[in-house]
C-alpha cells in the first residue's frame, strides 16, 4: 500500500531501495530519515480518468486504527534510480493492471508536499501528481497487488466527481474533486503546489 496522508501499516515491498540499502525503521525500502529525524520519501500519484471524466481511487484502511478509512490516489514511492514518471507508470501498472504509455501522462499537474504520522512515525513525502487518461473505465486489477496491499486497500473504485463530492470520509490530497474539475477540459501547462487544505499555489519555473 501507498502512503498518501495516511498511516498504513509496516512491510517491505521487495522493490529496490531508494537512495541504496536497507531499510531502518518498520517502514518500506523507500522511506530514508533525514538529518531532522523524519522518515522521507518521494513518491508519485496519477489522477486517473475514464472517458466519462470518473476517477479511479483506492480505499485503504489504517492497521494502528482499523476504524478509519480514506479514499486517495493511484501511486506510491519512487524505487532506487527512478524518476517520478516511470514510478508513476509502474505504480499504476501494479495497482491497477492498466498500461500507460509515457505520452498517456500529463504533467506533473500538482506537487505536494504531505506530513503524517505514519506506523507510529513522523514523516514528510514529497509528490509529484500526473493525470492520465484511459478509454472505456478500464476493467482494473488486483493481481499486482502485494500482501500488505491485498491487506490494506479495500477498494479500486471509479468515481463520478459529483459523487465523490459527497463522500463523508477523507480524501486525498484535500479539496480534490475542485482540483479536477479544471483538469476536465485540459492541462494549461502550469504545475501547482498543493497546500494541505486543497488550495496550491503556482510552482517557481511553471
Amino acid at each position: 500500500m501507498t502512503a498518501a496522508g495516511s498511516r498504513p501499516a509496516a512491510g517491505d515491498t521487495g522493490r529496490p531501495h531508494a537512495e541504496g540499502g536497507g531499510p531502518v525503521h518498520a517502514l518500506g525500502p523507500e522511506w530514508r530519515r533525514g538529518a531532522d529525524g523524519m522518515l522521507f520519501r518521494r513518491a508519485a500519484r496519477v489522477i486517473l480518468l475514464d472517458d466519462a471524466d470518473r476517477l479511479l481511487l483506492m480505499r485503504g484502511h489504517d492497521a494502528d486504527a482499523p476504524g478509519r478509512h480514506w479514499w486517495f490516489t493511484v501511486g506510491g514511492g519512487l524505487d532506487d534510480g527512478e524518476t517520478s514518471r516511470d514510478a508513476a507508470l509502474r505504480e499504476v501498472r501494479e495497482e491497477t493492471g492498466l498500461l500507460l504509455a509515457p505520452d498517456d501522462l500529463v504533467g506533473p499537474v500538482f506537487t505536494r508536499s504531505a506530513v503524517f504520522d505514519f506506523v507510529f512515525e513522523h514523516c514528510r513525502q514529497d509528490e509529484d501528481l500526473y493525470l492520465a487518461r484511459v478509454a472505456g473505465g478500464g476493467v482494473v486489477s488486483r493481481e499486482g497487488w502485494t500482501a500488505l496491499e491485498n491487506e490494506l486497500i479495500d477498494e479500486l473504485r471509479w468515481f463520478p466527481l459529483d459523487e465523490l463530492a459527497a463522500v463523508t470520509i477523507e480524501v486525498f490530497p484535500a479539496g480534490l474533486v475542485d482540483l479536477v474539475r479544471p483538469l476536465l477540459v485540459g492541462w494549461d501547462g502550469r504545475t501547482r503546489h498543493l497546500d494541505e487544505t486543497g488550495g496550491y499555489r503556482e510552482r517557481a519555473g511553471s
